[in-house]
C-alpha cells in the first residue's frame, strides 16, 4: 500500500497531467485558481491526527486506496436503483450526476421562471463563464483546507442553481449525485454552488447515493450565497456504500437579515466528514444547522460545524444527533465565534448521542469563542444510553426487544427529522431511516 506522501504525490502528478485538458476549456481566471489550489494541497498533503482539527479522524484508510477518476459514463448510465433514491414528491428541477458528471437524460428542468437558472456548472463555463467568476471558489478556503484544494484543483462538473430576486419556488428543487463505483474504486470531485439573491425562496435537496457495489470516494464541496432577505432550506443526504469515503465541506455566506437552515442526515460510508461552515456577515441574519448520524459496524463520522457571527443581531440554532452501534465511532466538533463587532447574537448549540453498544464511542466538542459581552450565547453535549425503564415498559405492553430498541431509537431521532419541513422529503428521509434500521445494526466490519 502506497503511503500518504506517495499519494500526496500521486494527486499532483495526476493534476499534472490532466492541467492542459483543464487549461484547454477553462477560463484564465478559473486556471489560476486551480493551479493555486493544487499548489496548496502539495504544501498542506493530507492530514494526520497530529493536526488538531483532525486528531480523532485518521484519513490513512482512504489513502492506502489507489482510486481512479470517475470516468463518464452517462451515455451506457441505465439508471438502476434511481428513482426509488429520490427525495419526494415529482420534481420541477431534479439536476442528477453520475460519477461527478452531469446526466441530461435523467435530470429534469420543468421550470423556466425569469433569471432563475439550474444546470451543469461545466456547460455555463462554456456559455458564459462570467456569471460564475463572482462566486466560483470565493468561499471555501483551499489555502487551508486539503480536501477542498483537491476538489478546487480536480472538479470537473456539480451543481449550479441560482434564484433570483423575488423568486419563491414551492417545491423542492433536487441535485442527486450518483456513484456506480464497481471493482475499481472511484473518486468524484463534485461542486455545487448555490445563489439565492435578494428575497429569494427556495428548497434545495443534496444527496450522495452509492448504486454501486464498489469503493467510491466522493470529495464534494458546495458553496452557498444567501442574500438580503433570502430563504434558503438546505438539506444534505449521505447514504453511499459501508465501503465508501465521503469528504464534504459546505460554505455558506449571508447578508442581510438572510435566513438559511441545513439538514444533514448521514446513514452510510465507511469514513465521512461533514464541515459546515456559515458567515453570518450582516446585521440580522439567521442561520439554523440541524444534523443526524447514524453508523455500525467500524463506521467513522466526523461532523465539523463553525458558526461566525460577524455582525450584530445575529441569531444561529444549531442541534445535531448521534445514534452509534457495535464498534462505530464518532466526531462532533463545533464552533460559534461571536466576533467583537457582532453585538445582541443569539446562539445556541447542542449534541447529543445515543450509543447503543459498550464499544462505541464519541468525541464531542461544542466550544463558544466569544469577543463580545453583549450576547446570549449557549452550548452542551450528552452522552447517554438507552433507558432501560423505557425498554422495560415496551416490553411488558408484548413489544419485542428489537421492535422496542428500534422505538426509542426513532424516537431519539425524531427532533431532528420533525424539522425537515417538505413532508415528501421527510417521509423519504425517514423511509431511509427506518430501512437502516430494519436492517440490523450489526454490518460487516468495512476497515
Amino acid at each position: 500500500m502506497p503511503d500518504v506522501i506517495e499519494q500526496q504525490d500521486l494527486y499532483v502528478s495526476s493534476f499534472r497531467a490532466l492541467e492542459r485538458k483543464f487549461a484547454a476549456r477553462d477560463p484564465r481566471w478559473l486556471s489560476r485558481i486551480r493551479q493555486e489550489a493544487i499548489r496548496s494541497f502539495a504544501e498542506l498533503g493530507f492530514p494526520t491526527v497530529r493536526d488538531e482539527e483532525w486528531r480523532f479522524t485518521n484519513v490513512a484508510p482512504l489513502t492506502n486506496v489507489m482510486f481512479q477518476a470517475a470516468p463518464d459514463e452517462t451515455d451506457s448510465w441505465k439508471g438502476e436503483g434511481l428513482e426509488r433514491a429520490l427525495a419526494g414528491d415529482s420534481p420541477d428541477i431534479r439536476l442528477v450526476f453520475v460519477n461527478g458528471h452531469y446526466s441530461e437524460r435523467f435530470s429534469v428542468i420543468r421550470n423556466r421562471a425569469v433569471g432563475f437558472e439550474a444546470g451543469s456548472l461545466a456547460a455555463l463555463l462554456r456559455q458564459k463563464d462570467g456569471a460564475l467568476e463572482a462566486h466560483l471558489a470565493r468561499y471555501a478556503n483551499f489555502r487551508i483546507h486539503p480536501f477542498v484544494a483537491l476538489n478546487t484543483a480536480f472538479w470537473q462538473d456539480g451543481a449550479y442553481l441560482r434564484f433570483p430576486k423575488g423568486l419563491v419556488l414551492e417545491k423542492p428543487v433536487q441535485v442527486v449525485y450518483v456513484s456506480t463505483a464497481d471493482e475499481t474504486p472511484l473518486i468524484s470531485s463534485p461542486r455545487t454552488l448555490i445563489v439565492a439573491e435578494r428575497e429569494a425562496q427556495a428548497t434545495v435537496v443534496e444527496s450522495y447515493l452509492g448504486l454501486g457495489p464498489g469503493v467510491c470516494f466522493s470529495n464534494a464541496v458546495t458553496e452557498i450565497v444567501v442574500g438580503e432577505n433570502a430563504v434558503l432550506d438546505h438539506y444534505k443526504f449521505q447514504g453511499e456504500n459501508e465501503r465508501s469515503f465521503h469528504m464534504a465541506t459546505s460554505q455558506i455566506y449571508q447578508d442581510r437579515n438572510a435566513n438559511y437552515s441545513s439538514g444533514s442526515i448521514s446513514l452510510g460510508g465507511a469514513l465521512v466528514r461533514n464541515e459546515v461552515n456559515a458567515v453570518l456577515d450582516a446585521a440580522g441574519a439567521e442561520c439554523a444547522l440541524h444534523g443526524l448520524y447514524l453508523v455500525r459496524g467500524r463506521q467513522h463520522v466526523d461532523n465539523q460545524t463553525t458558526l461566525e457571527h460577524a455582525k450584530p443581531h445575529g441569531s444561529s440554532r444549531e442541534l445535531y444527533h448521534g445514534i452509534l452501534d457495535d464498534r462505530a465511532t464518532g466526531v462532533f466538533n463545533g464552533r460559534v465565534i461571536v466576533r467583537p463587532g457582532a453585538q445582541k447574537t443569539d446562539a445556541l448549540q447542542k449534541n447529543r448521542n445515543l450509543l447503543l453498544s459498550p464499544d462505541a464511542a464519541i468525541d464531542t466538542k461544542p466550544q463558544l469563542e466569544i469577543y463580545n459581552n453583549d450576547v446570549r450565547c449557549t452550548h452542551g453535549a450528552t452522552i447517554g444510553q438507552l433507558d432501560p425503564e423505557a425498554l422495560f415498559y415496551l416490553r411488558s405492553r408484548g413489544i419485542g426487544s428489537e421492535d422496542a430498541r428500534n422505538m426509542l431509537v426513532y424516537a431519539f431521532a425524531g427532533d431532528i427529522l420533525e424539522r425537515v419541513r417538505p413532508a415528501g422529503v421527510r417521509a423519504w428521509i425517514e423511509a431511509a431511516f427506518h430501512a437502516r434500521l430494519a436492517q440490523g445494526l450489526s454490518p460487516k466490519e468495512v476497515l
